[in-house]
């Protein structure tokens, strides 16, 4: 099977993690007789170093005729870097938040695994941890505040900032189908994660996930209010299967789950819209205190490209042979430097490329 991925190797650490993957899917390549052509595109801080925008409308069109996209990371230190002395709309992020609305990818689905040979670094107390966790958070991508109208304007003296926040029917109900449909094929349990006690769009969002509740009577779900979430999320991760939220907690909620893991540097994502087509990224940021120092850990990257394999090309067989490559790797007791303990076998980005591949 052949397929095109556009590439996205973006800032900081990213290059170096996005080789890594790439070096995966090579080697699963070779083993099941594939072809991955790559088309690199340049987004992000590097995008404008080279063109004075953070997606040029070049790179997007070719990200819109790929069978997918790998992304890196994007951006840099937000206190010194120049290019967050720049208007909003040409920042590194806004290149992230516009690729993201063109490609029309509304669903992102963010995995909080607690590996058994990793139980040490998560923070939380191992009673309330044993057995692991394995949960799903499915975060609406493409609307809430991070899209709405906004403005910063002089009011009687001072500086007055304003943030909408809007949803429709239609983004909830998309968005809970998926989350319903994913659970189908988890524990087939749902949370509903909202504000409905103080905001209109939790009102509606509580409505509508529960109309497309009836649709599945199969799958358990409950509400739940996003200060309690956060509560739980430490004082019972054991409860959560399928996590659905909108943007903003989705995006808050998915870096604490991560940490619960032990290291974000562990975890993958997913931004889908309602065909095959997705975008593949880790969940952590660009670091770019580390970049070019081989340190930083590719695995949340290679798991992207796994998720990649399963979700946009229906390789299920090749992204479990990731999936395993990593435990085995982690099993023998290569650790990277953000998930290194005592008695472990210290290893670079590339060296944990290399052991990973080496196992499939």
């Amino acid at each position: 099977m052949e397929k095109n991925i556009a590439v996205i190797k973006g800032d900081g650490i990213g290059p170096e993690i996005v080789e890594e993957a790439m070096k995966v899917l090579d080697t699963v390549a070779a083993k099941y007789n594939h072809k991955f052509n790559y088309t690199q595109i340049l987004m992000g801080g590097c995008s404008i170093d080279a063109y004075g925008v953070p997606l040029g409308d070049e790179a997007l069109e070719i990200a819109k005729a790929s069978d997918s996209v790998l992304l890196g990371s994007i951006g840099g230190d937000t206190s010194t870097s120049p290019w967050y002395k720049l208007e909003p709309q040409l920042r590194p992020e806004a290149g992230l938040l516009k690729i993201r609305k063109e490609l029309g990818l509304f669903a992102n689905l963010r995995p909080a695994y607690l590996y058994e040979e990793l139980k040490g670094a998560c923070p939380l107390k191992e009673e309330l941890t044993e057995g692991g966790f394995d949960m799903m958070i499915m975060r609406e991508l493409t609307g809430g505040l991070y899209f709405g109208e906004r403005s910063t304007e002089e009011e009687n003296g001072e500086m007055v900032a304003r943030d909408s926040m809007s949803y429709s029917e239609t983004e909830i109900r998309r968005i809970a189908k998926r989350g319903f449909d994913i659970a189908m094929k988890r524990r087939k349990k749902v949370t509903s994660v909202d504000k409905a006690n103080v905001l209109d769009t939790s009102r509606l969002w509580r409505k509508v996930v529960e109309e497309v509740a009836k649709d599945y009577p199969e799958v358990e779900y409950e509400h739940m209010l996003v200060d309690n979430a956060a509560m739980q999320l430490v004082k019972n991760p054991k409860q959560f299967d399928v996590i659905l939220t909108e943007n903003m907690f989705g995006d808050i909620l998915s870096d604490e789950a991560s940490m619960v893991t032990g290291s974000i540097g562990m975890l993958s994502s997913a931004s889908l819209r309602e065909d095959k087509f997705g975008m593949y990224e880790p969940s952590h940021g660009s670091a770019p205190d580390i970049a070019g120092r081989n340190i930083a850990n590719p695995i949340a990257t290679i798991l992207s490209a796994a998720m990649m394999l399963r979700y946009s090309f229906d390789m299920d067989q090749e992204a479990d042979d990731i999936e395993q490559a990593v435990e085995k790797v982690l099993k023998e007791g290569y650790r990277t430097t953000d998930i290194m303990s005592e008695g472990k076998t210290l290893v670079g980005t590339k060296e944990c490329g290399d052991l990973i591949a080496a196992r499939i």
